[in-house]
């Protein structure tokens, strides 16, 4: 067994800090330690449990904006080969019926992002880390690139690798945009759920979204007001890391 590195990481979006010793054993493991309780994560490459998410709820509107250059870094992220959401089918169970909710009320999903290679997130941290690619300064306009690990923006380790986490808002039944006060991916106090300097109508349109998505099980983020988690999530310590295509195979 030979250790290669051991790194100081946030596990989820937002979580505490964590340390992992990084081993090599055919399959990636990771001995974490935190707050004196430890667990084993385990990167798969299984996709038996996952399915598209435009297969059941088949009015999504998709702007898969990791599939595109129309992102922070300014380029498309390796390991999306398609601009199709997938969810363990379990989470997807769930947001079948916040979609149903939400349609009676009038509205569509729109999905930015849902299951999110590891490799992508690994995509993030190297941008981070070279100094000499500024990606798209829109998406970070009030904190330096470099600060976006400390500051909780960007984490090595991503709730969107264990399946069970979505990119999401709200958009009429005509496709047309409704106002949340934001856009999706800007690292700025503006995204946090509960900001304060909106308008009552983009307030109130937070809240639609919110409460359709806790309704049926997720929990968000509050630096993000785009993302939730299904909380009974099935693979809460495996991260996986097979490739974004049009069919899984």
């Amino acid at each position: 067994m030979y250790v290669v590195s051991t790194v100081t990481f946030r596990v989820g979006d937002f979580g505490s800090y964590e340390t992992y010793t990084k081993k090599i054993l055919g399959v990636l493991f990771f001995n974490m330690t935190v707050c004196s309780s430890c667990f084993s994560a385990i990167v798969s490459y299984n996709n038996g449990d996952f399915q598209k998410v435009s297969d059941v709820i088949c009015d999504a509107v998709l702007d898969i904006r990791y599939y595109s250059s129309n992102n922070f870094t300014g380029k498309k992220i390796r390991g999306y080969n398609a601009p199709v959401p997938y969810l363990t089918k379990k989470a997807l169970n769930a947001l079948v019926v916040a979609a149903n909710d939400l349609r009676q009320q009038g509205y569509r999903l729109l999905i930015w992002d849902a299951y999110r290679p590891q490799k992508a997130v690994d995509h993030f941290v190297e941008w981070i880390n070279d100094p000499k690619d500024p990606g798209d300064k829109s998406f970070y306009p009030n904190i330096e690139k470099s600060n976006l690990i400390s500051g909780g923006y960007i984490a090595p380790k991503s709730g969107h690798s264990r399946g069970s986490t979505i990119d999401l808002t709200i958009v009429k039944k005509d496709g047309s945009s409704v106002d949340m006060g934001g856009t999706f991916d800007l690292f700025d106090k503006r995204s946090n759920r509960n900001y304060e300097r909106l308008t009552e109508a983009q307030k109130n349109n937070r809240k639609i979204l919110e409460n359709a998505m806790i309704k049926v099980g997720f929990i968000g983020a509050d630096s993000e007001w785009w993302h939730y988690t299904y909380k009974d999530e099935d693979y809460k310590n495996t991260y996986f890391d097979f490739d974004i295509g049009y069919d899984l195979k």
